[in-house]
């Protein structure tokens, strides 16, 4: 912080510009005022992450009068912090491209529509953390990252398929044969879940893989809500 009295070394020392490269594994990213004009965009995301993480609110302190220095914050909220700087960045993200935005664990994804959006804030109805809600919720955080390629939006959709075959025993009381095979031939067919030369793999996968992604999480949970809800 720089004081009228001189700089004042916050919990990332002295030296900001190595601990970035630590971190990111890049240089000439700070100062960022200066290095702004040569960032890529990849830097400029990486950049807008670290900044996240590092992101604190000033809740208490001492106010130094000289000079107008200002407040001397000794005591600090994090999470407060980091929402401070989602909200404030978002708006902007938003309107970047076709649309970013920072998740509440400091990662830049693809913005979805209002639609969309409200599916994948869903909450997962189900008490099995490991074999369904953190699955689902590492496809998700995988197949929306700005930095995900195809390959990642694939294993995505095998994640989020291989969540259904978990569910498959309890999917045969609310679906009959025919309709518990077709979720399967979707991933099956189309070169998701297995290899083999009768799989059709011509096709637009930018566009496909965006149509299975949100088919299956839609389909999980609707299955979920059923499974919760007998009738």
């Amino acid at each position: 912080m720089d004081c009228s009295d001189g700089f004042i070394e916050g919990k990332l020392g002295g030296d900001v510009e190595s601990i970035i490269f630590i971190n990111l594994r890049k240089e000439n990213l700070y100062p960022i005022c200066k290095n702004l004009p040569d960032y890529s965009e990849d830097d400029f995301f990486d950049m807008i992450e670290f900044l996240h993480d590092h992101s604190s609110k000033g809740l208490s302190g001492t106010y130094h009068q000289w000079n107008q220095c200002g407040m001397h914050y000794e005591t600090f909220d994090d999470e407060e912090g980091k929402r401070y700087f989602r909200q404030t960045l978002n708006p902007i993200l938003k309107e970047y491209l076709n649309g970013f935005e920072i998740s509440k664990d400091g990662e830049i994804l693809v913005f979805s529509d209002t639609g969309l959006s409200t599916l994948l804030d869903a909450k997962i109805p189900a008490e099995d953390e490991e074999n369904i809600a953190d699955k689902i919720n590492n496809a998700v955080i995988k197949f929306r990252r700005y930095k995900s390629t195809l390959d990642d939006r694939k294993n995505a959709i095998r994640e989020l398929a291989d969540v259904l075959e978990f569910l498959r025993p309890q999917l045969k009381s609310y679906l009959n044969k025919k309709d518990e095979n077709d979720l399967f031939n979707i991933a099956n067919n189309f070169g998701i879940r297995h290899h083999n030369n009768d799989q059709k793999i011509n096709y637009d996968k930018g566009i496909w893989y965006s149509w299975m992604f949100y088919f299956y999480l839609s389909t999980i949970h609707a299955v979920l809500r059923m499974i919760n809800n007998p009738k």
